[in-house]
């Protein structure tokens, strides 16, 4: 149980309490943008391995206590919850092939023309909304002691890390961002709906189609990874 919680309290700090505030400035004027990428996604990834290890070891102790199951799930809720972990798949994929001007590294893209295009015109964030459907899906049918906890952190960290790059974003150029937001929104469709963007599915078919692969994929191994089948 320690290897996996803290491995959890650390990711959710690194994002939530460094990324999101404004330590990050201070660390970025200290050491330059560069240092800071480099040493946030280093830790990110360590994070997250010793995550990924800390978890396969829990669940792979039958004693320990975050397996204990808090309430018995309803079958009918698995088809709901498939239906979210596929949108949630299809949007973080679609969303890591589309050239955001919110990706770091990307940022000159605001002052485009058109800068909404692809899954972004969807959603701003359409990677950290995946990873929100993924982990609602995944607390639908889960009801282990342990899925409240990564489940729950990580979907409410990729809702709070969605308003951050929002407040970063303006803060930063406030003429461009008030172009790209007219045209875009951070809630999936709203944008859509109330008219300011239209749906291209033409823009976004190779990182959907991609995402509804890695959905069957992951499906297919979960087994593998996880200890327990997909469906």
């Amino acid at each position: 149980m320690g290897g996996f919680v803290w491995a959890l309290v650390g990711f959710v700090a690194l994002h939530a309490g460094v990324s999101a505030t404004g330590l990050r400035g201070g660390l970025i004027g200290r050491f330059g943008i560069g240092a800071y990428r480099i040493a946030f996604s280093l830790a990110s990834l360590g994070l997250l391995v010793w995550m990924i290890q800390g978890f396969g070891a829990m669940r792979g102790d039958p004693f320990d206590p975050l397996n204990d199951m808090v309430w018995r799930p309803a079958t009918w809720l698995h088809w709901p919850a498939y239906g979210l972990i596929l949108i949630g798949f299809m949007l973080a994929v679609a969303g890591l092939v589309t050239p955001s001007p919110l990706l770091a590294g990307n940022e000159g893209a605001l002052k485009k023309e058109a800068p909404a295009r692809g899954a972004v015109r969807i959603t701003r964030h359409p990677f950290l909304w995946g990873v929100a459907f993924w982990a609602a899906g995944h607390v639908l049918v889960n009801g282990e002691r342990f899925a409240p906890m990564l489940f729950g952190a990580l979907g409410l960290m990729a809702l709070y890390g969605t308003r951050s790059i929002d407040r970063k974003t303006k803060a930063r150029d406030p003429e461009a961002w008030a172009r790209f937001e007219a045209a875009t929104s951070n809630i999936p469709f709203a944008a859509i709906v109330q008219g300011r963007n239209q749906l291209a599915l033409g823009e976004m078919a190779l990182g959907l189609g991609a995402g509804l692969v890695a959905f069957a994929a992951l499906g297919f191994f979960h087994t593998a990874f996880v200890g327990r089948p997909a469906f």
